[in-house]
């Protein structure tokens, strides 16, 4: 990434703004000593602002910068001395988004161990197997989640809430040094259709990733910065990143409830909001606070997000949103900013600086404007590859996203789902993802999924799975001719199944097999 624009990005988002030269100096040399990762992001915030706040709680307790680093060494001097955790083990935190899941990860990334971010809606099936094929060492949990771990195998140590203080109090404080290996970040894909997988993060090496994002979502050094996204997710761990990187206040609340979120948003003044989708939509469902609260930025990512649901969301809040397109493997594609969505509601956007984007075909052929085909992305922060050994196919330097889009005349992406979820229909290729987006605009509706089924005719067949507003009606026929008006025979479901509310994982991604599952019930 060329020099001037990493400079002239940094300037304008106050990164480069001047300070006092011995905390200047201290903030270079715990890059250069720790490199980008999460724990060399906290140790430079450290120096810089010590006494800034890093954190503030549900509760509204907080914690400085200066704060947040001791805890974190003297929680990974407790795990080296009490646990044994060395360099290269495995380190699982299964954790809501509190103070204590934000030490676990930076305690083990001190260590040069990999932390697991594992996903608090998993079974206790499903997490049994994945301590298994990740190879855990030790879990950290939240008491929450005492019953879902007792089976775990008996060489999975665990560390609850109270024993994890346990080690934070009982610890000298003291700076550790840098491990012999740098610890990774292993997030678990999304397993909407499956089991998860273990998916390596790289470490930055530099501020490219940062200036990435910063110049298209415009967050400031010292922002007060609402994290509502899950930080065991790609997205929500993202903004954790880009919030030490800039030193802003980052306010965390347990779970997600719409009306405390906003609450929160006006009492803490904050600057932005991190977010998926299903969570405007929450924010949508109760009164606007008076006054609003003082947002310049709601950035989302995760899941598609409707284009009803993006000016909807705007028309209440302004036109401060902002919407990643990415995944865990290739970290961003596009972002699509506030005048982007107004002018096409369904678009992803346009790369970011540093990231390029091709549209192929089955050949690896790119595809003209308009024509659909597979997504394909390279960038600074692709993913070093699934910790099973699976692979992912790359073409010229470019990571394949299983996508499916297409990009119009003026370079701005429009995805058209996930390429197992297109089906064939009587010849005919359906992509669910623009039916769900045209459905979930009828004002009835308050959320969609579709979804394709089998068909003895046809092959295949489109299933809608509608959950409606309170109080609201809507005949079945009638929404097969909405489709009918707006699109082809072929898009129209041929089932429209109510429901009280889809399955989603905690992400707010639809889970499919579940919908299947209902479905043939």
């Amino acid at each position: 990434m060329d020099l001037p624009f990493v400079v002239a990005t940094l300037t304008r988002r106050g990164l480069l703004a001047p300070g006092r030269p011995i905390r200047v100096a201290a903030q270079l040399q715990a890059l250069r000593r720790w490199g980008w990762n999460i724990a060399g992001e906290l140790r430079q915030a450290a120096a810089r602002d010590p006494d800034r706040t890093a954190l503030v709680d549900e509760q509204g307790t907080t914690t400085t910068y200066a704060e947040l680093l001791d805890r974190s060494e003297r929680l990974a001097r407790g795990m080296r001395t009490a646990l044994g955790v060395r360099p290269g083990d495995r380190v699982g935190v299964l954790c809501r988004n509190h103070p204590g899941l934000v030490e676990s990860i930076v305690a083990a990334t001190l260590l040069g161990a990999d932390a697991v971010l594992v996903n608090t809606g998993l079974s206790a099936g499903q997490l049994a197997t994945v301590a298994q094929e990740q190879r855990l060492r030790v879990l950290v949990h939240d008491a929450e989640f005492d019953d879902r771990v007792a089976n775990l195998a008996a060489e999975v140590l665990r560390l609850d809430e109270r024993a994890r203080e346990e080690l934070v109090v009982g610890s000298l404080s003291g700076e550790l040094r840098p491990p012999g290996r740098d610890g990774r970040i292993i997030v678990l894909t999304s397993g909407t259709t499956g089991a998860p997988k273990g998916a390596r993060r790289p470490t930055p090496n530099g501020f490219g990733p940062l200036v990435s994002i910063i110049d298209r979502i415009p967050l400031h050094a010292r922002d007060t910065v609402m994290i509502a996204a899950p930080l065991f997710h790609t997205w929500g761990y993202a903004a954790l990143q880009v919030c030490f990187a800039l030193r802003a206040t980052i306010v965390l609340h347990r779970r997600f409830d719409p009306a405390a979120t906003l609450a929160a948003l006006v009492a803490q003044r904050c600057d932005a909001l991190f977010a998926v989708p299903v969570m405007l939509q929450r924010l949508l469902e109760v009164p606007p606070p008076d006054p609003r609260p003082p947002l310049k930025v709601v950035a989302v990512s995760g899941s598609a997000l409707p284009g009803g649901l993006a000016l909807r969301f705007m028309d209440v809040y302004g036109d401060v949103l902002h919407n990643l397109y990415g995944s865990t493997e290739v970290s961003w594609a596009s972002i699509a900013g506030p005048a982007d969505l107004r002018a096409a509601p369904t678009t992803a956007g346009r790369p970011p600086h540093g990231t390029r984007l091709e549209i192929l075909d089955a050949a690896g052929e790119p595809v003209p404007a308009g024509q659909v085909g597979r997504i394909f992305v390279g960038n600074e922060m692709l993913f070093e590859g699934y910790t099973s050994g699976a692979v992912r196919e790359h073409r010229g330097g470019l990571l394949d996203t299983g996508d499916l889009g297409r990009l119009d005349a003026d370079g701005l992406l429009f995805v058209d789902g996930r390429a197992d979820d297109m089906i064939v229909s009587g010849g005919e290729n359906v992509f669910p993802a623009e039916v769900e987006d045209l459905i979930a605009r009828l004002p009835q509706v308050r959320e969609a999924a579709v979804i394709g089924v089998p068909d003895p005719r046809y092959g295949q067949r489109l299933a809608a799975f509608l959950a409606l507003h309170p109080g609201e009606t809507l005949d079945p026929e009638a929404v097969r001719e909405y489709v009918r008006h707006y699109l082809a025979r072929f898009s129209v479901p041929r089932d429209v199944v109510f429901v009280k509310y889809l399955p989603r994982n905690a992400t707010g991604k639809v889970l499919a097999r579940e919908l299947h599952r209902y479905y043939y019930s």
